[in-house]
């Protein structure tokens, strides 16, 4: 059982209001937010030892060295990695996969085929397009059931000898839908394909082992998992990390620079060029030492609760689709009949409530249904049933008003 009051105290924003009304936060997929223990880290980085790292030899330098490096240990203990140097630190989900795109550009030819699933973000089809394009590789998508569920006897029938790699997210950002990625990374691997898991919207939910999926890569960001904004992680296998060419040039990554030739740093260095966010990722390292204290059994338990509590007070409003019905984490995406997604969020922010609502980066997803966009309300720990009440009374007021 978790003390939610007692959680609930420990984030400042949570107390403020909107339009006049208690702030009640139910974007929590687009972004979490940021627990005091965070906020102190931040502040204390930024007064006490703020410094560059991995280049000085003076106190401030080793102390932010030491603290950056830390937290990549923390991140690689939380997923699992079998060494730090597996856990590339980068500025978010989006840069992890774009690292591996431009990576794969070295080894991916004309007439090869990539896979995603008809379920993903944006950042996890356009730069598989765009290397498709740059390579003349042959981009195939795993098709969805209505109930938002990726076909996996399409997804088999898919693969060959010409796979190459395979793309998919750990649960869908505009529906809440958990993919079944182990079965995703056997067959794939049993056509000798590569396989990159986005874990994006899974990390504040689903601790991922990424041993235990026996993934290529898998990547996530910390602003999801109530750390900050502009950090991010790539965990690779080793095997592959020392494959790809570096994505970036610049100090940090190199080992020996001439004019006549340039020699690369080994891992993680060799994709981490530049002064990085030094304290996001202690920070990062902190949010995850918060979460953990929690549990994230205990947090995906009461998540769930939360779900089915806000359904079945959602369905009987009346006149509502809720789109993706399968196994899902707390996040509802749903339309009203005859009224537009924009309007109800619109509405219920006047009411101090906020919700995401349009697209969510994910097109495909609403060209499938035929829908302009959803209103999506997604829920994490430090949400109450108390707020889902007064979230259900703004969605009949809503509704009465515009219909």
């Amino acid at each position: 059982m978790l003390d939610i009051q007692k959680i609930r105290k420990d984030f400042p924003i949570l107390n403020r209001e909107v339009n006049g009304k208690p702030l009640i936060y139910f974007d929590n997929a687009a972004t979490s937010q940021t627990p005091q223990q965070v906020i102190d880290c931040i502040v204390d980085y930024y007064s006490r030892y703020n410094a560059n790292i991995h280049r000085g030899v003076h106190t401030l330098s080793q102390e932010a060295t030491d603290a950056y490096e830390e937290a990549r240990i923390k991140i690689q203990k939380h997923f699992n990695a079998s060494k730090p140097h597996e856990i590339i630190l980068t500025s978010g989900t989006t840069e992890s996969i774009n690292l591996i795109a431009n990576g794969f550009a070295s080894f991916v030819k004309k007439g090869d085929e990539i896979i995603v699933s008809a379920l993903e973000h944006h950042s996890n089809i356009v730069p598989w397009q765009m290397l498709c394009e740059h390579t003349g590789a042959i981009l195939k998508v795993i098709p969805m059931f209505q109930n938002g569920q990726l076909d996996m006897d399409a997804y088999v029938a898919l693969l060959n000898e010409k796979t190459k790699l395979v793309f998919c997210n750990h649960v869908s950002n505009a529906l809440g839908i958990i993919n079944p990625i182990k079965f995703i990374i056997d067959k794939a691997h049993e056509v000798a394909a590569a396989v990159l898991i986005d874990g994006a919207q899974a990390a504040p939910h689903i601790k991922a082992d990424v041993q235990a999926l026996d993934v290529d890569f898998y990547v996530a960001s910390a602003h999801k998992i109530c750390g900050p904004t502009g950090v991010g992680l790539l965990y690779g296998k080793e095997a592959w990390l020392n494959k790809l060419p570096p994505y970036k040039g610049g100090g940090e990554m190199i080992d020996q620079v001439t004019f006549e030739k340039t020699t690369y740093a080994g891992l993680p260095h060799k994709f981490e060029a530049g002064t990085p966010n030094i304290c996001g990722v202690i920070a990062f390292g902190a949010a995850l030492d918060y979460m953990n204290a929690i549990g994230f059994e205990a947090i995906e338990a009461y998540e769930h609760e939360l779900l089915v509590y806000a359904t079945e007070k959602l369905l009987a409003v009346g006149d509502v689709t809720i789109y993706g019905t399968g196994d899902k984490t707390a996040v509802i995406s749903f339309n009203i009949e005859n009224i537009h997604p924009y309007d109800i969020g619109t509405i219920i922010d006047k009411l101090g409530i906020a919700v995401r609502t349009g697209h969510h980066c994910a097109q495909p997803i609403m060209d499938f249904y035929k829908i302009p966009g959803t209103v999506r309300a997604s829920f994490s720990f430090y949400n109450t049933k108390e707020e889902i009440d007064t979230f259900i009374e703004a969605i009949k007021k809503a509704k009465m008003m515009l219909s």
